[in-house]
């Protein structure tokens, strides 16, 4: 079992060294950057299933680190939640696929709502559905998965994890976020403290 892990972790370490990154990372904080910081809207992050799971993480980590972001769950939109788009708010898509039905509809119903919506696709598939209608596309390689059936979203979630991580930090280089801003949105707990300590 030992060696299996090892193997296991090598193939995802393998993986995230293997993300193809070019120009559309400068692109996409950029537009980042300009939707949120300079027009003052906010940035929308929708995945289903494990890629949900993944979308709400990174909503999370951009809203702690200065960059208003929410979590739009792709089914509950259809059910009123849409109504959460504001003019000027930019779309951040997961999906491993590029076919999720319910991020197709997402995007469907976004654009019929606001036209001028725009729209980032991180994806394993480069040519699906999602990426006609995207302005950025971030490929993530498109890894085998390491789960023994190749089926359960283990690698793919794991390398778009670490594409989160880095339009996060990108962002936060960009728009010059301190500790002193971080700790005002995480003051409670040991990030709290940790925060404190570099004032």
């Amino acid at each position: 079992m030992v060696d299996s892990i090892k193997d296991m972790i090598a193939r995802e370490a393998k993986a995230i060294t293997d993300i193809p990154v070019g120009p559309e990372y400068e692109k996409t904080v950029k537009l980042i950057v300009h939707h949120v910081h300079e027009l003052g809207a906010k940035l929308i992050i929708s995945g289903m299933g494990k890629a949900g799971q993944i979308a709400m993480n990174m909503a999370t980590t951009f809203s702690s680190t200065g960059t208003p972001s929410v979590f739009l769950h792709p089914s509950e939109a259809q059910h009123g939640d849409l109504g959460i788009i504001q003019k000027n708010d930019l779309f951040l898509l997961v999906s491993n696929s590029g076919k999720t039905r319910e991020i197709i509809e997402l995007a469907d119903l976004a654009q019929k709502l606001d036209p001028e919506l725009k729209f980032i696709v991180l994806t394993g598939n480069t040519d699906s559905p999602l990426t006609k209608i995207a302005d950025v596309v971030l490929a993530t390689g498109n890894p085998d998965e390491v789960c023994p059936l190749g089926l359960t979203p283990t690698t793919s979630t794991t390398v778009m994890n670490v594409i989160g991580d880095a339009l996060v930090t990108e962002t936060m280089r960009c728009i010059g976020f301190s500790a002193e801003e971080y700790n005002k949105r995480h003051h409670g707990g040991y990030l709290g403290q940790r925060s404190k300590n570099l004032l």
